[in-house]
């Protein structure tokens, strides 16, 4: 096995010597007696940890050389881990070595063991960071605009996109929900000429009917109750750039007929105004629903849904991109142990084996938001089931008794498939392999409410 390599910055040649021969077994040892020499070997070689002892010539008997040598290293590359060799009168010295930069000091005179066990940690740690950054490498090669995604699903979503984003069509994105339908809304966005202007969302289910009509066309002065200025809506704001109508299929039917028209000759008209006024803005909708029913039981219209349906995304649930799941939950471990300043290594094999297992039926917002959760409330360096609080279908009914659990695991499908269903029971029913009338009962049975 190759022998890392460790840069030992020294003028005593006498130290330098036996630092060399007492470490030669463990690392291919480079050696420099100046600042000059120091960074010129350093950019060449590129050690990953160096021993630095302050004092260089031309004044060994001061530090500022030595500091020098240290920004010059760092600026290089931030990543080195820098050993400071000082004198036990000049731990402030070293304190101020570290404040810079410097991975840590130790005093002279040297005792090899306890040096040895220095360095063992800091190639550790190096050696650590090679590997997230070749991860971070990776992810980044599986990446568009900030969406993972290496599956072939995926690859075919992000080729859409680069095609659509050259045009205005508008464009429907369908999936379930936690699937990411805002990314690739805000990825068409991004890619798109528009990318300078805003980039405006309005969830169409999560605002009061009476109040959603003036959030998306705005409204004049003395409109209405409370409406004491003149106020633009969603549209008007996303003007020169996109505008996402999130949940569009819980628009109501009046508000469909006012976004179909102004789809079609590009004018709305505020609350309480005549003015007609034009507005420069790209739509995109996005839904959790299936439109082709809502537009069988008569709540979307067919013409709005053709009208924003030019372009149609459909992005896969989680449960349908197997070799992303790994993908991703290491991706968020990564951030999130970052932004949380947790010193977390990995998954465990038995939580990567649960993750893999699993269904996802909140998709990858479910997996992000237990991985953040687990990042918080870890005790060790890797996260266990436990931590994501994913026992293994076997473990969990370990305890049961046969009936038990047989009875637990068929409540479970039957939720999981309403849930992929978004209620729809004779779909479900389908899934399940059951008739209707017999998924019903097992719905009062288990006490599953009919939604």
């Amino acid at each position: 096995m190759k022998k890392p390599k460790l840069l030992i910055i020294e003028d005593d040649e006498e130290l330098r010597t036996q630092m060399k021969w007492a470490l030669a077994q463990d690392y291919n040892i480079i050696i420099a007696g100046d600042r000059e020499s120091a960074v010129s070997v350093f950019k060449r070689e590129k050690p990953l940890v160096i021993t630095l002892d302050l004092g260089l010539p031309p004044n060994p008997a001061g530090v500022e050389e030595g500091f020098n040598t240290l920004t010059d290293i760092l600026n290089e590359n931030s990543t080195t881990k820098i050993i400071i060799i000082t004198g036990r009168g000049e731990k402030e010295n070293a304190l101020q070595a570290i404040g810079q930069g410097a991975y840590d000091f130790f005093y002279k005179p040297i005792h090899v063991d306890e040096l040895k066990v220095v360095l063992r940690r800091a190639f550790h740690i190096s050696q650590l960071e090679l590997e997230q950054q070749a991860l971070q490498k990776r992810l980044t090669g599986d990446s568009f605009e900030g969406i993972l995604g290496a599956c072939q699903k995926m690859q075919d979503i992000f080729a859409v996109i680069r095609k659509v984003s050259t045009t205005d069509a508008p464009v429907l994105i369908m999936g379930e929900s936690g699937t990411g339908k805002e990314l690739v809304a805000q990825a068409i966005h991004r890619q798109s000429i528009r990318q300078s202007k805003p980039f405006i969302v309005i969830n169409c289910g999560a605002i009061p009917e009476n109040l959603l009509e003036s959030e998306l066309f705005g409204h004049e002065k003395g409109a209405f109750t409370g409406a004491h200025i003149q106020r633009k809506g969603r549209i008007e704001m996303a003007e020169g750039g996109t505008l996402l109508l999130d949940e569009i299929g819980d628009l109501p039917l009046n508000l469909q007929v006012k976004i179909l028209r102004f789809l079609q000759e590009r004018v709305i008209e505020r609350v309480g105004g005549r003015e007609q006024i034009e507005v420069d803005t790209r739509v995109i909708a996005a839904t959790n629903r299936d439109l082709k029913d809502a537009m069988k039981d008569g709540h979307f219209r067919d013409d709005l849904y053709f009208r924003l349906g030019v372009i149609m995304i459909s992005v896969p649930p989680l449960r349908e991109r197997e070799s992303d799941i790994i993908l991703l939950a290491k991706a968020f471990l990564q951030r999130y142990a970052y932004e949380n300043r947790k010193k977390i290594n990995g998954f465990t094999s038995q939580a990567i084996d649960a993750i893999a297992k699993y269904t996802w039926p909140g998709n990858v917002r479910e997996l992000e938001n237990r991985i953040k959760r687990a990042i918080i409330m870890a005790d060790s360096r890797n996260i266990t089931p436990q931590d994501l609080e994913m026992e293994l279908p076997r473990q969990k009914y370990e305890s049961m008794g046969l009936k038990e659990a047989r009875e637990s695991l068929e409540k479970e499908l039957i939720l999981k498939a309403l849930a992929r269903n978004h209620g729809n029971v004779t779909k479900a029913a389908i899934e399940l392999e059951v008739s209707r009338p017999t998924l019903y009962d097992l719905m009062e049975k288990y006490g599953i409410p009919k939604t």
